[in-house]
């Protein structure tokens, strides 16, 4: 009996182990936990227009949250105004700021305060025979159209120049409609978006750094943030809650992150492993290890679920401050879920279309959230409350 015993459990040890060696060698199994209600994943294409696609992308979300049914929203209509004001802006500094397609979440917030919002198919924003966003030769013609203006020789500016740059968005990207037609009924944008029931003043963002006090406000040292839009400060562990807590809610969020590091794929993957535990190999894995180039170790590091990095405020800082993480693409948060070994992920709705493993969803690992996370845009509602008091938000 004893021999039998130990048989049984020694089989029983061998086969737990040959099954996490074999989940291991099939890359990454997800398992839903929890899942918030989204639109469709759009397609910015060759378009630097991703804050647009997911500020909207979250007011989308919020539509469904409210009961109010499933919107399809027009990026462009947000794009148009936002270019058209960042060149003015620019103008005004005579060129010694920034100027470019890039933007932030704030600026879909100002519009759907200062503009309104306007359905996708009252301005589809693409007027130049393509089926997605191609903006290469719009953003080199308005740059120079800019430049030319904000870093000329005139000691005074014509009082046309401003109609020659909205010509230039409404040629590309269609003109901003006063008055269309929704539904069987007339709307203007700013009529639309009181009909939607959206109040801006509900979202607000977020963010994590030590150079400026904790529960305070101030606006991120970020080219895109030309509108100086402000974020809360609080420490990395309440921004994680905040996020969990939203998610587990109910509600969406509009995050920004650094995309370049080599643990974020285009397949759908975005980690932080620790590359120094995942060495930690003995005998001929060590040998074949340090034999890889570093594209095959970012492919070993992404390709299976990995030690990750314990993440630290300080780690945050560090990255900030060398620019090391950077301000690169705006997404949307909208749910949890769980690898084959328990890691949880956020679940995210990127809008590089549906090209990939997971139809244009990402699955973002805690530990690269809390380190890569730029600033999130979130319900106000969605905070827990004894974070929400200490940040002064009622």
């Amino acid at each position: 009996m004893k021999k039998t015993i130990l048989l049984v459990s020694f089989l029983l040890g061998s086969f737990a182990t040959f099954a996490q060696d074999t989940n291991n060698e099939e890359g990454f199994i997800f398992t839903t936990v929890k899942e918030n209600p989204i639109t469709s994943i759009k397609n910015q294409n060759r378009s630097s227009t991703c804050w647009s696609y997911s500020g909207l992308g979250l007011l989308e979300s919020e539509l469904i949250r409210m009961g109010k049914g499933e919107y399809d929203l027009s990026e462009m209509f947000v794009v148009h105004h936002t270019m058209n004001d960042r060149a003015r802006n620019y103008v005004r500094f005579q060129g010694q700021n920034s100027f470019s397609p890039g933007g932030s979440f704030y600026d879909v917030i100002y519009c759907l305060k200062n503009y309104g919002l306007v359905p996708q198919d009252a301005m589809p924003g693409i007027m130049y025979g393509d089926s997605l966003p191609v903006h290469s030769e719009l953003d080199a013609v308005a740059e120079g159209y800019v430049n030319a203006i904000a870093k000329g020789k005139s000691k005074k500016l014509s009082p046309v120049w401003r109609k020659g740059l909205s010509a230039i968005y409404d040629t590309y990207l269609g003109e901003c409609p006063e008055t269309f037609t929704y539904e069987g009924k007339e709307y203007t944008p700013e009529s639309f978006a009181k009909f939607l029931g959206l109040n801006a003043d509900d979202y607000v963002s977020i963010t994590s750094y030590t150079h400026h006090p904790f529960y305070s406000q101030f606006p991120l040292e970020i080219q895109d943030n030309w509108r100086n839009g402000m974020s809360y400060n609080v420490p990395i562990d309440e921004l994680m809650a905040i996020m969990d807590n939203a998610v587990d809610k109910g509600y969406t969020i509009a995050w920004g992150s650094d995309v370049s590091e080599q643990g974020f794929t285009r397949d759908g993957i975005a980690v932080m492993p620790d590359a120094a535990k995942a060495a930690e190999l003995s005998g001929s894995d060590m040998a074949r290890w340090t034999g890889l180039t570093a594209t095959d170790k970012r492919k070993e590091l992404t390709s299976r679920p990995m030690p990750q990095m314990d993440v630290t405020q300080e780690m945050r800082q560090e990255a900030y401050d060398n620019w090391e993480t950077t301000d690169d693409h705006g997404m949307v948060i909208y749910g949890i879920a769980k690898d084959q070994n328990g890691n949880e992920y956020y679940m995210v709705k990127n809008s590089w279309g549906t090209n990939n493993k997971y139809k244009g969803t990402w699955y973002a690992s805690k530990p690269f959230t809390a380190y890569k996370t730029m600033n999130i845009v979130v319900n106000k509602n969605a905070i827990p409350k004894d974070i929400a008091k200490k940040m002064g938000i009622k």
